[in-house]
């Protein structure tokens, strides 16, 4: 029986990309306008990175960052989860889908693991690796 339900590939169908890149353009026009009722959220500049959705489009990841540094991460977190059903409200307007993603956030490590890999070309032993690599081509 074959399971055409969900994709059994290694990545993410086409459709949650789609639905994922809408989802966060939308949360980060909302965020953008600081139409939340939130004075404490409405003061943060949140980053919305990527959102990651599951196979049946119930459940959407979202990744965020303040830009800046202006507040801790765990603060954003805070605030973007306590307003999390009129984020997901704003979504289900805004958006065409049957059901709204219940909404999930976390922290965007992305710019973490950019500095890491940098870190790591710029190691001696590595670039002199890099270099001999180089010569015998």
């Amino acid at each position: 029986m074959s399971n055409k339900r969900f994709n059994t590939g290694s990545g993410p169908s086409q459709r949650q990309l789609r639905v994922g890149e809408l989802i966060r353009r939308t949360l980060a026009d909302v965020l953008n306008r600081a139409e939340i009722h939130d004075p404490e959220l409405n003061a943060m500049s949140i980053t919305v990175g990527e959102v990651s959705c599951s196979p049946d489009l119930k459940v959407a990841t979202v990744y965020v960052m303040p830009l800046m540094g202006s507040v801790p991460v765990q603060d954003a977190i805070t605030a973007l989860a306590r307003n999390k059903a009129e984020l997901r409200h704003r979504i289900a307007s805004e958006l065409t889908l049957k059901y709204a993603p219940d909404l999930r956030f976390r922290a965007d490590e992305t710019f973490d693991r950019l500095d890491e890999t940098r870190r790591l070309f710029s190691d001696p032993a590595v670039q002199r690796d890099l270099g001999a690599a180089d010569d015998e081509e």
